[in-house]
């Protein structure tokens, strides 16, 4: 939300724990049952974490205020000047941007190789847009800590080919780069008013504002075109109405301002497409109308194939933009929100769009002054907004949100929020039927500052009001959760009921605590709801205030993995910290987050604690020493340990010589086995047995492998720790 209001304010004497969780590559995997989720991008990402680098990579982390909790993935890598990182090209392209963070204050490059050899243009890489800081928002640290930056190869290149970024200068941490095939430039539409006949500088040298006035009026009813080059404007432009605004493609014209359209009303048919608006924003003013667009389009408007950025919005809309369609189009590195429909909208799409680093929610409808209506978010894909939810509805009637995918979301945030906090009044709290359909959240929730405890990957939140509407969850996949899957709650602290919720067809694996998070009286009915390596248990069912009424959960049939209540409300569960267990035959090790000094291609540390003794974990070959590590969730009295390696025969014999670590904290470890040889043999089961000393208390099992003589690393297809010897 683009509010000064302060917000997620609660009061509840609860405390809470954050947890780093290993994290690779985002694959998003959405059940058959719906279409697949997120946009079709133009582009491919890779993560700086799983290519070749000399640099150092750090996390994963979910601290709020730490550079690696803003990375995709919780991961990136950090460069020295010098040093590189090198990515094996996914597919064939032609254009590269890279999402990168610098030191506060410093501003330098990435230079660029293309298969062993440098180009002569680099990656102009600043802090400039970075390090926001918003005091006035309650729990707000500073943040919005990368940035993105772009460059034309000049050249193709091919799946399988290398491009490598270099440090130079300056340390950068590089964490994503995107791969993309880049059209040629369009040419001019017969018939158009071209803002370089009115004047306009495609060097970017000259003041080109009144030549877009100009062209603006010239074209009514038709197209004012915008060539290839760069355009700036110096103050915004005003009766956009009944005109199509068009460039040769978004890596091609490019206009540079911080203010484009800004007007309260339009008679609209107003189209927006295939140019770039970059601005220069560097803080967050809320008095400012710092937006790519800010105010109304216009009826039967629309907003495609665009690229926004360094802006504090992208589209904050008011007044009438009936029938809007925004859609393929990239909103990156705003100080707030991509995009607000904040009151009036009517039948908007927003639909199959790119926006990454908001510094608020990244998509919002607020329903001030008059309800949002009729109106949806689909097919987006969105990550690491730094500051609130991936996609917020704050009131509004019959709205959809449809077959997104979201992830990393920070602190104050969820992946989806649907929610009666009003911020400011009049406000229109949720009416009719909300549907939130096909939805994947990856490594979304985040720990609340100010209520000191969890928000869920998906949030329905009696704020400031009850929740009457039906709300209708379906089809929903949710995965590596630091906290939560489902919560529902009156984040207000006033205790309002959440009624009327359907949640059906969900697939949830790895939430760090429980699956539902329940703090408010109410209802909500469950079918068919899995889930699988649940952190604490499958329920918190704890109403606030205390005595304002209890949540009742309706089981439909169907559900699985998630039948277990935690026993106290007094305490908040911790990611991974189950109720006592009664079975002192567990294997402590199962599911919980394993980590490594490396890994080899697919075998990856998760392999070895996955249950299956087929899969198998390997590090990186031929240097030795190696390190696996799993989190047991609390700490326990381990007094034995069964490492296994695949019983296929096809595993010849071998003997591993490895040291066991402990610790209770994860960062001091001790010896608690020194190091010895263990022999895996297929003829007797490939297993090895470690017996741990009396006395032996330990949340953090490490394993180090010194040496292997079946092969150049560390291995090993479960590792499982027991309580008894």
């Amino acid at each position: 939300m683009h509010s000064s209001t302060a917000r997620h304010v609660r009061r509840i004497p609860a405390t809470g724990a954050v947890v780093a969780l290993a994290a690779g590559m985002l694959v998003a995997v959405a059940p058959a049952a719906h279409a697949a989720a997120g946009a079709t991008l133009p582009f491919t990402s890779v993560e700086a974490e799983s290519a070749a680098s000399t640099g150092t990579r750090i996390g994963p982390d979910y601290t709020q205020g730490s550079l690696a909790s803003e990375a995709s993935g919780r991961q990136a890598v950090r460069l020295a000047a010098g040093q590189r990182v090198e990515f094996t090209v996914p597919r064939a392209a032609n254009a590269l941007n890279v999402a990168y963070s610098v030191p506060d204050g410093q501003s330098g490059a990435l230079n660029v190789y293309v298969n062993g050899t440098r180009l002569a243009r680099t990656l102009p890489v600043t802090s400039k847009y970075s390090y926001v800081d918003t005091g006035w928002i309650t729990g707000a640290k500073t943040h919005h800590f990368f940035d993105n930056t772009r460059l034309l190869l000049g050249q193709n290149v091919q799946a399988g080919d290398k491009v490598a970024v270099e440090a130079a200068g300056v340390p950068v941490t590089v964490d994503v780069a995107d791969f993309e095939q880049v059209a040629p430039a369009a040419t001019q539409p017969a018939g158009s008013v071209s803002v370089v006949s009115k004047g306009a500088d495609p060097s970017g040298g000259g003041d080109s504002t009144q030549a877009f006035r100009d062209a603006i009026a010239a074209a009514q009813g038709g197209t004012v075109w915008i060539p290839p080059g760069d355009y700036r404007i110096t103050s915004s432009l005003n009766g956009v109405q009944n005109v199509t605004l068009q460039g040769a493609g978004s890596w091609y014209s490019v206009v540079h301002t911080s203010r484009f359209i800004d007007q309260s009303s339009s008679a609209g048919k107003v189209h927006v497409q295939d140019f770039a608006v970059v601005g220069e924003v560097t803080e967050r003013v809320d008095s400012s109308p710092d937006n790519f667009v800010n105010g109304s389009l216009g009826p039967d408007s629309s907003v495609s194939g665009m690229w926004i950025q360094h802006l504090k919005v992208g589209l904050w809309l008011t007044g009438n933009n009936d029938n809007l369609v925004v859609e393929n189009s990239r909103i990156l590195d705003t100080t707030a929100d991509g995009l607000n429909l904040n009151g009036s909208a009517k039948g908007v799409r927003v639909r199959n769009n790119f926006l990454r680093n908001q510094g608020d929610d990244s998509l919002a409808m607020w329903s001030l002054y008059s309800p949002d209506t009729g109106s949806s978010f689909e097919n987006n894909t969105i990550s690491q907004p730094n500051l609130a939810n991936g996609i917020a509805v704050y009131g509004g009637t019959d709205i959809a949100v449809r077959n997104n995918l979201i992830s990393d979301t920070n602190a104050l945030g969820s992946g989806i929020a649907i929610s009666n906090q009003k911020f400011l009044d009049p406000f229109h709290p949720l009416a009719g039927t909300i549907t939130v359909a096909g939805n994947t959240l990856v490594r979304t929730g985040a720990m609340n500052p100010n209520w000191n405890h969890p928000m869920g990957a998906l949030r329905v939140d009696s704020y400031d009001s009850a929740i009457d509407a039906t709300v209708n969850i379906t089809d929903t996949t949710i995965t590596d959760s630091p906290y939560s899957a489902f919560e529902f709650v009156s984040g207000g602290g006033h205790g309002y009921p959440v009624r009327n919720v359907n949640v059906s067809g969900a697939t949830v694996r790895n939430t760090g605590t429980v699956v539902v998070q329940a703090e408010a009286q109410g209802a909500a009915a469950f079918r068919n709801v899995t889930a699988t390596q649940t952190g604490a248990a499958g329920v918190y069912n704890c109403p606030y205030p205390a005595n304002s009424g209890s949540f009742t959960l309706t089981d439909g049939g169907g559900n699985s993995g998630w039948n277990s209540t935690w026993s106290d409300c007094s305490t908040w569960p911790q990611p991974g910290q189950g109720n006592p267990d009664p079975d002192p035959g567990r294997n402590l090790a199962k599911g919980r987050p394993a980590t490594a000094t490396g890994s080899q291609d697919v075998y990856t540390p998760g392999k070895a604690v996955d249950g299956d003794a087929n899969s198998y974990w390997e590090s990186a070959n031929n240097a030795f020493p190696q390190s696996w590590t799993v989190d047991l969730g609390s700490s326990y009295a381990v007094r034995r340990l069964v490492l296994k390696l695949p019983p296929s025969a096809a595993w010849g014999a071998r003997t591993q010589t490895v040291t066991v670590l402990g610790s209770t904290d994860g960062s001091g470890y001790s010896t608690v086995v020194g190091a010895q040889g263990y022999r895996f043999d297929p003829a007797t089961g490939n297993t090895a047995t470690v017996s741990l000393p009396a006395g032996t208390n330990l949340r953090y099992l490490r394993l180090t492998v010194s040496a292997n003589t079946g092969w150049p690393a560390g291995q090993f297809s479960e590792v499982e720790a027991y309580l008894t010897s």
